[in-house]
């Protein structure tokens, strides 16, 4: 049992170590289901974040188990529509990192906010990484299809960081923690051009 939990944890850091982060605009075509599907794994900014949130809302429990990635995902759809519709917003690459590493740190330090405090934190990251994803659907495409991609894979993305959490239970929370610190490290790795 132990050793399926531990499998599947490196599994995941493995698949994070492994995506290069070219997330953002320019980094291929946006007119699609799988081409939404794939986006939110194409880059360790999108990766961290979606699985942090998971593992964030496991640590806190309850009722933050689904209403922190639905908030996420929610918000994330409304942003994509900004986007698309051209509404500027600004400093989306900057707020994107610093969700990287806020959500990393909110995770390592086991922050425990009330569900609402972490939906509103959770909200506005979302609406930065919507934005992005909705700047990069093409004028000659619709996006919904797109948009369903990047949805469903993000709500997948959360469900690896519960699963992996729930999955380490209590006694393992150090490790859910540590994760969160690699999701931080990332951030400001990305944030200083070294990753």
């Amino acid at each position: 049992m132990m050793s399926a939990k531990r499998l599947c944890l490196s599994a995941i850091l493995l698949l994070a170590a492994a995506m290069p982060a070219y997330a953002h605009v320019g980094g291929g075509t946006t007119s699609s289901f799988t081409a939404g599907f794939m986006h939110p794994l194409s880059g360790l900014d999108h990766m961290t974040v979606m699985i942090a949130v998971g593992l964030w809302a496991a640590l806190k429990g309850g009722k933050a188990i689904w209403a922190w990635p639905a908030a996420f995902v929610g918000v994330m759809l409304a942003g994509g529509t900004l986007g698309m519709l051209h509404m500027p917003l600004p400093f989306v690459e900057p707020a994107i990192l610093a969700s990287v590493v806020a959500l990393g740190l909110l995770v390592a330090l086991a922050v425990d906010l009330p569900i609402s405090a972490g939906a509103a934190i959770i909200g506005l990251f979302a609406l930065f990484h919507g934005h992005a994803h909705g700047t990069e659907v093409p004028e000659n495409a619709g996006g919904l299809e797109y948009m369903a991609g990047f949805a469903i894979a993000t709500a997948f993305l959360h469900a690896i960081g519960i699963a992996a959490c729930i999955g380490l239970g209590i006694r393992f929370r150090g490790l859910a923690r540590a994760a969160g610190a690699a999701c931080a490290a990332v951030g400001a790795g990305l944030a200083f051009g070294v990753l």
